[in-house]
């Protein structure tokens, strides 16, 4: 065979299976194909036979394109493969003497055996395909031989699979998530200074009350008496065990209603005194949150919210009001507005952001203020009025651009928001009729405008801190000795909060129209506060008093400086938030870029200089036990010596067996009531005898060691001869059973 023979007859073996495996395979894919070099000038027959499979250089195994390609035939590894086998067969049937063929001849002879390469590696590649799509791994077939698909080593650098949890691990991983929550925490932190803040009202809780033990004796009876009947009788509600024999006599004053569910646990004086000190902590706490959460939600950031919940819960103006539960009781508030601006998409700082809407939350805002409602009218009535301002201008916002806005609340929000407004409207138009009634069968428990004006503040009082303040008590000494009626007077909401209000006008993170708004309402709220001093109240409380219903009821006008803290918190959060925003900021410019303790310290202590100014020196008076005779007598009965402060621990010592009783305390004395203590001063005579038998009056309870200083001192050295009423010593009491 000539070399060129030999040459031509490797080109057409060459060619043969790029024609069979390229144009013939409809299905290779360009992208395998590789570019064979041309065979060089002088190759012979005899070189191939040297164990060399031809002219074709073929390409190296990449190990990159997936086996359904290599069984493909097109252009790949295993069609050369072919290919080379057609060539080798040709160069040996030369190298054997064989008659030089054609051309046409060398090239069938080629074709032959390219087909029948790749038909064998078809099917190989057809009965392993199923087998390496499930290995995982590919084979190379360069070298005839068979192996793993080499694994891509960058598979290292990605990120690892999620483990497989266990439903118990899948428990203690939402527990941890819980439990390192923002409020979760945030709650927690409250709860803890609440705590911190009362201290020591947990330390004997048995046995004392805070401030005094008048007011709170009444409020520790009202939370046993509605846990009590709801128990047993709950149509007798209204109607309770004092006062008797007086309708309607748990709305004599504030009722605690929503503390009902605390009442039912336990009985009897201590635990009512537990459940009292109880409650008072746990109001603290709700305040504090409630706050931080308003401003949260708002826009401020965490150490701002802070500072807004301490400031808002512990304002020295409020350790004037230690001894009243339903005023400390004010979390509801703010806990209700930030619940209702999160479902409506709203806050301060971002405005309105309909994707944030959340109708659960709407409606869950609206029972959180109707549970603050059920606690009492005393702060209850101004939020409730508040509420229905906020509905009519949103309504008439609507109106205005409802061409430009439909639906700005979407269908779920707007039933939750009616759902929710019916229920709260529900509860204080329920919580309202026994008032009503009140008012209708007792003329002089209305309030007047000559009553108003005593209890009204001067201006000084809005800087003048109560006795109870551990910083301020003794220095302000002077300054309350001027006003005629200090415990309602002393309105000091703190310097500090003054002063961080003062900065967030000028320094926030709230636009510069909100903190205008802001400002409007601490200034409202301080003319309402000052009642008739503010030009005579012409203007701002007068004409409250005079047209809104239940308004006249209100003979406090200096509570109103509730609102005025809020708004002072929320000024003051602004401020706090901004600071801290700068100080990120220079600790983003320090190498490395993290804060120093002194930069971190130095958020801190706005939080810390109001929690200080909200420390206390609040006492906590031991409670006279109950006298034993309480535990035995049966009702209805009349305890004596009887007055409005005396009544009330008698109420408390009731929580036994809440025996029907003509002594009670409250906001008002009932003409029946006062009529009794002024029939009975010559107890026991004839006409005391006969009148509290008329009344229905069975046994009287004299107390010995409370007789000294009253009318009834000397009563008992009086005797009982002609009465018909039998007198027994139990104890240090005297019963005289009529």
């Amino acid at each position: 065979m000539t070399t060129e023979q030999s040459d031509a007859t490797g080109g057409r073996a060459d060619s043969g299976p790029q024609a069979a495996s390229g144009d013939g395979a409809p299905d290779a894919k360009p992208k395998a194909t590789r570019r064979r070099k041309a065979p060089k000038k002088g190759a012979t027959a005899g070189g191939a036979t040297s164990g060399e499979t031809g002219p074709t250089e073929r390409p190296p195994a990449t190990g990159d394109e997936p086996p359904s390609t290599a069984g493909a035939g097109g252009n790949g590894d295993r069609a050369e493969s072919g290919a080379a086998a057609g060539t080798t067969a040709t160069a040996a049937a030369g190298s054997s003497g064989m008659a030089a063929r054609t051309d046409a001849d060398a090239a069938g002879t080629a074709d032959a055996a390219a087909i029948d390469g790749q038909v064998a590696t078809d099917k190989s590649a057809t009965d392993k395909s199923a087998t390496e799509s499930q290995a995982g791994a590919g084979r190379t077939g360069d070298d005839g031989t068979d192996g793993e698909k080499p694994a891509d080593p960058w598979t290292a650098f990605g990120p690892a699979p999620d483990p497989v949890l266990t439903r118990p691990r899948r428990a203690v991983r939402a527990v941890g998530r819980f439990l390192v929550h923002e409020w979760t925490l945030a709650a927690v932190a409250s709860l803890v200074l609440a705590v911190l803040m009362t201290w020591p009202t947990l330390r004997y809780p048995r046995y004392t009350l805070p401030q005094d033990y008048w007011d709170p004796s009444l409020q520790a009876w009202q939370m046993a008496w509605s846990g009590h009947i709801l128990l047993t009788d709950p149509a007798q509600l209204w109607t309770s065990n004092t006062f008797f024999p007086e309708p309607w006599s748990f709305a004599f004053s504030d009722t605690l209603l929503g503390y009902a569910p605390a009442g039912m646990i336990g009985a009897g004086p201590g635990d009512a005194l537990l459940r009292y000190n109880i409650m008072f902590v746990l109001a603290h706490a709700l305040a504090t949150f409630g706050a931080y959460a308003l401003a949260r939600q708002l826009g401020a950031g965490r150490i701002g919210g802070a500072v807004a919940g301490a400031g808002y819960a512990y304002a020295p103006w409020l350790l004037a009001q230690a001894g009243h539960l339903h005023i400390i009781s004010n979390g509801g508030i703010p806990l209700a507005l930030a619940m209702l601006a999160r479902g409506h998409g709203w806050s301060l700082r971002h405005g309105y952001r309909p994707r944030r809407r959340h109708a659960g939350w709407a409606f869950a805002g609206w029972l959180v203020a109707a549970w603050q409602l059920s606690l009492g009218f005393g702060i209850g009535l101004p939020f409730a009025y508040l509420l229905a301002g906020v509905v009519l201008v949103s309504a008439i916002l609507w109106f205005m651009r409802r061409r430009r806005v439909k639906r700005p609340f979407g269908r779920r929000l707007f039933l939750a928001d009616l759902l929710g407004g019916l229920v709260f409207a529900a509860v204080g138009a329920l919580l309202a009729v026994p008032y009503f009634k009140v008012a209708e069968l007792h003329p002089n428990a209305a309030r007047t405008l000559g009553e108003i004006q005593l209890y009204s503040p001067p201006a000084s009082g809005f800087f003048t801190a109560p006795a109870e303040s551990r910083i301020w008590g003794e220095l302000h000494e002077g300054a309350r000795a001027v006003l005629p009626w200090h415990p309602e007077m002393t309105l000091l909401p703190g310097f500090v909060l003054y002063a961080l209000a003062a900065g967030g006008l000028f320094f926030s993170v709230w636009r510069v129209r909100h903190r205008l708004f802001l400002l409007a309402g601490v200034l409202v709220t301080m003319a309402l506060a000052m009642g008739t001093r503010f030009f005579g109240g012409r203007f701002t409380y007068v004409p409250l008093f005079e047209h809104l219903p239940g308004w006249n009821g209100l003979r406090t006008p200096g509570r109103m400086m509730l609102w005025t803290t809020l708004l002072l918190g929320l000024l003051a959060a602004g401020a706090v938030t901004a600071f801290c925003a700068r100080v990120r900021e220079l600790a983003a410019e320090r190498v490395p870029a993290w804060p120093g303790p002194w930069l971190r310290l130095a958020t801190l202590v706005p939080l810390l200089l109001v929690v200080v100014e909200g420390s206390n020196v609040t006492p906590h008076p031991v409670v006279p036990r109950q006298p034993a005779v309480l535990r035995t007598v049966d009702g209805p009965m009349l305890v004596l010596p009887s007055s409005q402060n005396l009544d009330q621990p008698v109420m408390l010592w009731s929580t036994d067996r809440f025996q029907p009783m003509v002594n009670g305390g409250s906001g008002f004395t009932p003409n029946a009531q006062a009529q009794v203590r002024e029939a009975t001063v010559s107890f026991p005579d004839f006409g005391s005898v006969d009148y509290l038998r008329k009344l229905g009056v069975k046994n009287v309870v004299v107390l010995r060691d409370r007789l000294g200083g009253t009318p009834w001192e000397g009563m008992l050295d009086r005797p009982v001869d002609g009465l018909g009423v039998t007198r027994e010593e139990v104890g240090d009491a005297v019963v005289y059973r009529l």
